[in-house]
């Protein structure tokens, strides 16, 4: 799924939040490790285990609530979930008058 920050698909920039492209790289990171958590039907307590957090920190993540992590550590522990992550930086399209952030799982 890819989210773009300019083209209406995110809703922090909507919402007019300051550092709204790091909040959808953080959401979008979040919503992978809870998708590959609940994929494995593990339990909190088994996720905290794997990833190194305690059981609230992993309670927090499934509910959205990301602020207290970084995009950094979220990637970690994507990483420790068996998931490479991928960075990608190019130039914008001459096209488009802003170059934005998007995120892309495969």
């Amino acid at each position: 799924m890819k989210q773009n920050t300019n083209d209406g698909g995110n809703v922090f920039e909507d919402l007019d939040l300051p550092q709204s492209g790091e909040l959808l790289v953080k959401a979008e990171l979040t919503r992978q490790i809870y998708g590959i958590i609940k994929r494995r039907k593990m339990t909190q307590t088994a996720a905290a285990d794997l990833l190194g957090l305690k059981q609230p920190d992993v309670s927090a993540l499934i509910r959205g609530r990301f602020t207290g992590f970084s995009a950094d550590r979220l990637m970690q522990l994507l990483t420790a979930l068996d998931r490479d992550v991928k960075i990608v930086i190019k130039r914008k399209p001459r096209s488009r008058k802003q170059a934005r952030i998007s995120v892309e799982a495969a």
